[in-house]
């Protein structure tokens, strides 16, 4: 497994694989989908984290029932650009994906995505309960669809060189 960058992934995708976006917390992974078209993301059940193996194992069950082509994870800098300890957590759980699968990683710098995913889930009036179950596989979706943008600006940018 390789850990590319969103241009060198844009290079490496065929038309109609679907991609995933990771929201890795401390006690749940939340997850997102694109479609084949990779216009949109849609938020997906969370994953209840156990320990590395089985949190391994129920994401790469997830990634062989949807054909996930690649992962888009959420690499959470703090504000001022700096890496934290969440940082070296989410880059330690890659390295060790990358012993059991070959489906490429993608960091994604996720600043902002929770509280976006709060705002949004607060204006559908969505309960304190209810967001409290959503709000990470929100954030995945915020964070596959800045990914999934990006690689339309790069296709339009591909084809208009060309």
């Amino acid at each position: 497994m390789a850990t590319l960058t969103i241009e060198e992934l844009a290079e490496t995708l065929g038309s109609g694989q679907a991609i995933a976006g990771l929201d890795l917390g401390t006690k749940t992974i939340g997850l997102a989908m694109s479609d084949l078209s990779r216009r949109f993301a849609t938020p997906r059940p969370v994953l209840k984290r156990i320990k590395f193996t089985q949190d391994a194992a129920l994401l790469l069950d997830f990634a062989a029932k949807e054909m996930v082509a690649a992962f888009v994870i959420g690499l959470p800098m703090n504000m001022d650009g700096s890496a934290g300890p969440r940082v070296q957590a989410t880059r330690a759980f890659v390295r060790s994906m990358s012993e059991k699968t070959d489906i490429p990683f993608i960091f994604w710098d996720e600043r902002l995505s929770t509280v976006a995913a709060e705002r949004a889930l607060l204006e559908m009036d969505v309960s304190r309960a209810k967001r409290a179950e959503r709000i990470d596989s929100a954030a995945a979706s915020f964070i596959l669809q800045g990914a999934l943008d990006r690689l339309s600006m790069l296709a339009r940018e591909a084809s208009t060189d060309g």
